[in-house]
C-alpha cells in the first residue's frame, strides 16, 4: 500500500484534475490510499462563508454561491453529460452545507468552522471519484470522517489513533485505489474536526502509519523540498535526502512544504516521504527517511510572516523567574498564541508570536496589569538551518534587527 496526497493546487481546475489522473496513469495506482485537498483556494472560499454567517447573514448565500459557481465550471469540463449522477452528489453536499447554517445553535466559531469548512475537500473528493469512474479507474470513495477519529478540540484536533487504527482496519480494502480526504476527522458524537490548515499532509501520515505504507508521497507544484521558499526567496535549490531529524527541525521552524505534524508517525515506522512534483512525475524529487541529515547541505532559509514579538518586563525591576514565566505561558495557552522563539534576561522576557487565533489582544489587557509590555505587529521570523556569514548578512541587509539569537545549527532574526 502506498498513500498519496495531492494538494489544492493540484486539483485547482478541470486541467488539473485531468494532470493528476495522468500522474496516477504514469505511476500506477494499484493498491494506493489518496488524499485529495479541497480544490485551489476553496479552503479560504469557505472561510468567508462562516464569517459572513457570524458577520453579515445577509451575505451568506452570495458566499456559498461563489464556491458553487466554481465547482460548477470545473463539473462542466469534466462531465459533458447534465444528467450524470456527480451533479446531484455535488450539489447535496453545499445543501448540506446551507442545511447547517439554518439549524445550527452553537456560538462557537471553531465548531462551525470544522463543520462547513470541510465541505471544500468532501466535495473535491466526489468530483475526482466520479471522474475516475468515468475515464475507468475503479476506486473506491471514502468518508475520511469515519476513519480518522479525533477529540472535540475543533480546528486543531488530536487524533485518538486506538481508534483510528481500527476504524481503518475495518473499513479500508487495500486492494484498492481509495480515495478521500485530507485535513477532517470526526468526534466522539460524530461531528466533523479538522486538523489544522496543512492538515491533509498530515492526514496522508496518519493513513501510511495505520496501513503500514511502503510510503507517502504528497505531489506538489515544485519539484520536491527546496532550500527555500520561491515565493519569497530569489535562488532556490532542490534538496535530494532529508533525514527525518532534520525535516522535523524545518517543519518545526515553519517549512511550508512538510506540516510539522506529518512526520512523527512516519518515523516512528521509518516509512520513507517523498515529495515529487505533479508537473514531472517521473522526477525524484526529494526522499525524507533514515540517514545523512541533509543533501546537499546548504543553508536552509525559511520566514514567518506578520507574527507579534512581545517584549515583557517587570514593573519594579524584580526578575523575571520561573513563577512569572508560568504565568506568561498559561496566558499563551489559554489565548492559544503559538510560540515561535523565546529569549530572556534578568528582568525582560522576549518572545516572537503566531496570532493565527486571533487572540492578541485580549491577552495583552492581562499582561499589561502585570508587566511593561512592547508590542511589534507585523514582523517577520527569518531561521536559517546550517548557516553561513553570507547567508545571514544576505538577510540583515537592509532590514531593522529586533531580536537575534543564535545555536550551533540555526540563526533566528525578528526583523521589522
Amino acid at each position: 500500500m502506498r498513500v498519496f496526497k495531492f494538494g489544492g493546487a493540484s486539483v485547482k481546475d478541470a486541467a488539473a484534475v485531468r494532470n493528476m489522473v495522468r500522474v496516477l496513469q504514469e505511476v500506477g495506482h494499484e493498491n494506493t490510499f489518496v488524499i485529495v485537498s479541497a480544490m485551489g483556494k476553496t479552503t479560504n472560499a469557505m472561510e468567508k462563508v462562516v464569517d459572513a454567517y457570524f458577520s453579515d447573514k445577509a451575505s451568506i448565500i452570495s458566499s456559498i454561491q461563489d464556491v458553487v459557481e466554481y465547482h460548477e465550471n470545473i463539473l462542466s469540463e469534466l462531465f459533458e453529460n447534465k444528467d450524470h449522477p456527480v451533479y446531484a452528489k455535488v450539489k447535496l453536499l453545499f445543501e448540506e452545507v446551507k442545511g447547517f447554517l439554518t439549524w445550527n445553535k452553537s456560538p462557537k466559531y471553531a465548531f462551525v468552522y470544522d463543520q462547513v469548512v470541510g465541505y471544500g475537500e468532501l466535495v473535491s473528493t466526489t468530483i475526482i471519484s466520479e471522474y475516475l469512474t468515468k475515464v475507468g479507474i475503479a476506486n473506491a470513495w471514502q468518508d475520511v470522517r469515519n476513519l480518522i477519529k479525533t477529540d472535540n478540540n475543533y480546528r486543531d484536533a488530536a487524533v485518538n489513533w486506538e481508534r483510528t487504527q481500527s476504524q481503518i482496519a475495518s473499513n479500508v480494502d487495500m486492494s484498492k485505489l481509495n480515495i478521500s480526504q485530507g485535513f477532517l476527522g470526526s468526534d466522539d458524537n460524530n461531528f466533523t474536526t479538522t486538523l489544522g490548515r496543512e492538515g491533509s499532509d498530515y492526514t496522508a501520515a496518519i493513513l501510511a502509519y495505520c496501513l503500514n505504507a511502503e510510503s507517502a508521497t504528497i505531489w506538489k507544484d515544485v519539484p520536491g523540498v527546496l532550500n527555500a521558499d520561491p515565493r519569497n526567496f530569489k535562488e532556490t535549490q532542490l534538496l535530494d535526502k532529508i533525514s527525518y531529524r532534520e525535516a522535523i527541525e524545518l517543519a518545526f521552524y515553519g517549512a511550508s512544504v512538510i506540516h510539522p505534524k506529518t512526520l512523527q508517525p512516519l518515523q516512528r515506522k521509518e516509512i520513507p516521504l517523498h515529495v515529487k512534483s505533479f508537473v514531472n512525475p517521473k522526477d525524484n524529487g526529494t526522499t525524507v527517511g533514515k540517514g545523512q541529515d541533509i543533501s546537499p547541505k546548504i543553508p536552509c532559509f525559511i520566514v514567518k510572516k506578520d507574527q507579534v514579538l512581545l517584549k515583557l518586563s517587570s514593573l519594579d525591576f524584580s526578575f523575571i523567574v520561573e513563577n512569572n514565566i508560568s504565568d506568561i505561558f498559561k496566558l499563551f495557552h489559554d489565548h492559544r498564541m503559538k510560540v515561535d522563539l523565546i529569549q530572556n534576561s534578568a528582568i525582560s522576557f522576549s518572545v516572537c508570536l503566531d496570532n493565527k487565533f486571533n487572540g492578541l489582544q485580549p491577552m495583552l489587557n492581562e499582561l499589561k496589569g502585570k508587566f511593561k509590555v512592547v508590542c511589534h505587529e507585523e514582523v517577520s521570523l527569518y531561521t536559517i538551518r546550517h548557516f553561513d556569514d553570507k547567508a545571514v548578512k544576505s538577510l540583515q541587509n537592509g532590514r531593522s534587527v529586533l531580536v537575534e539569537q543564535r545555536g550551533k545549527e540555526t540563526v533566528q532574526l525578528v526583523v521589522k
